[in-house]
């Protein structure tokens, strides 16, 4: 027994001892880059899988765009939210209209989601996007990302995310059709047969739900189940953001800055701030 305690510690523990924990490619060079923050350092990996993030990412830390700005949201047991050149230093009057923007600059780059193979167990980057009824596409914004915290999932609570995509996957495609077919279901309403346009509004579904059932959502792979049992994280954004990058030194400084007290719109009460961003050579 307690051998069997001693792996489950070090299996909790190697994500962030070890870093890439095998999700990204072997024998090609990974950049990494250093946040010196006013908690600690961190120190991250970016993806080769993801090369736009990539090298969009290295571009900002050369500028010195991350130099000053603040972690202007954080959300415990999901995630810390930093990047936006508005929240540096002389900019504070614009951090109120940064919350309700993820996007405030108005720049974006393509969507690199490589899933399964990134998910979002705690310690992983993602590139932070507006909604999806504005950006279908998930494009991501150009300088915001944020670092996963996230937390333990049990067997019970993967099995109803699994549930709640699959439902999600039937919504969208039925509203899909509705839009394919608004036409008709318009006339119908107009003419006040109820009846028919209930019917017609039952057949799409009946579609929607015999597509998605030949075609589901995939279900998540051993490996996540085990990450996010052992490790945690926040399993209801897979596969909708773009995971470009890992934690590989500093995760207590992460955990440190989560605890950070925030007001009611997720805002620090006490700033924290990327005091400097450096390639690491």
């Amino acid at each position: 027994m307690r051998r069997l305690i001693l792996c489950i510690l070090l299996l909790a523990f190697m994500p962030f001892s070890i870093g890439c924990n095998g999700q990204s490619g072997q024998g090609e060079k990974q950049t990494e880059v250093l946040l010196q923050t006013t908690a600690g350092d961190i120190r991250i990996r970016l993806f080769n899988e993801t090369p736009g993030h990539r090298d969009n990412f290295i571009k900002n830390v050369r500028v010195g765009l991350y130099d000053g700005v603040a972690f202007h949201r954080i959300i415990r047991s999901f995630m810390i939210q930093t990047g936006d050149p508005n929240t540096r230093a002389g900019h504070e009057a614009e951090l109120a209209s940064a919350q309700a923007d993820t996007t405030s600059q108005g720049k974006t780059i393509p969507a690199e989601i490589v899933y399964p193979k990134f998910f979002h167990k705690r310690g992983m980057i993602g590139a932070a996007r507006e909604d999806d009824k504005v950006n279908p596409e998930k494009r991501s914004n150009a300088f915001q990302f944020y670092i996963v915290t996230g937390r333990f999932q049990n067997e019970t609570q993967l099995v109803a995310y699994e549930m709640q995509r699959r439902q999600t996957a039937i919504d969208e495609l039925y509203a899909k059709k509705q839009m394919e077919n608004r036409e008709m279901l318009d006339a119908l309403r107009k003419a006040r047969d109820l009846d028919k346009l209930s019917d017609e509004c039952s057949k799409l579904m009946d579609e929607a739900r015999f597509e998605v059932s030949q075609n589901p959502p995939a279900p998540f792979t051993d490996e996540q189940m085990r990450e996010y049992r052992i490790s945690g994280g926040a399993p209801w954004l897979d596969g909708n953001y773009t995971i470009f990058g890992e934690v590989v030194e500093g995760m207590k400084t992460v955990l440190t800055i989560e605890r950070t007290k925030t007001d009611a719109g997720d805002r620090p009460l006490k700033e924290v701030r990327i005091l400097k961003a450096s390639l690491v050579d």
